[in-house]
């Protein structure tokens, strides 16, 4: 029971300095920002909320100004039963990709953050 009230409070103490520390979005055209925003419509990242990967992960989405569909694996059963049955695994963050009818479900912040620099950050 200590060890839970501990996590929560760690969760929600990274959490608050994610909010005041957070970087600025990246500034784009209003046609390029639109087609980063159609570029994204097909990704999805799977999180835990108070998670510090997910949290990095996060970061680098708002930095890049990048709109993508957030879904809870922790607190959502749909969502947590999606990313066992398509990613094989319940470990987040995870991002689904849907390009051209294929899927593709990359796993670890840091592998996640290269894929979104490289995509987006030149955008």
């Amino acid at each position: 029971m200590i060890a839970k009230a501990l996590r929560n409070g760690l969760g929600n103490l990274i959490i608050f300095i994610d909010f005041i520390t957070r970087p600025r979005k990246m500034k784009r055209t209003p046609e390029n920002q639109a087609a980063v925003d159609q570029a994204a419509a097909g990704l999805e990242l799977y999180q835990f909320r108070a998670c510090p990967f997910c949290v990095r992960t996060r970061r680098t989405l708002h930095k890049l100004n990048v709109p993508v569909t957030l879904k809870d694996a922790k607190n959502n059963a749909q969502d947590r039963q999606t990313l066992l049955e398509q990613g094989g695994r319940i470990k987040v963050p995870c991002l689904r990709i849907e390009e051209e009818g294929e899927v593709t479900w990359l796993y670890e912040s840091k592998v996640i953050g290269a894929y979104l620099e490289d995509r987006f950050a030149a955008a």
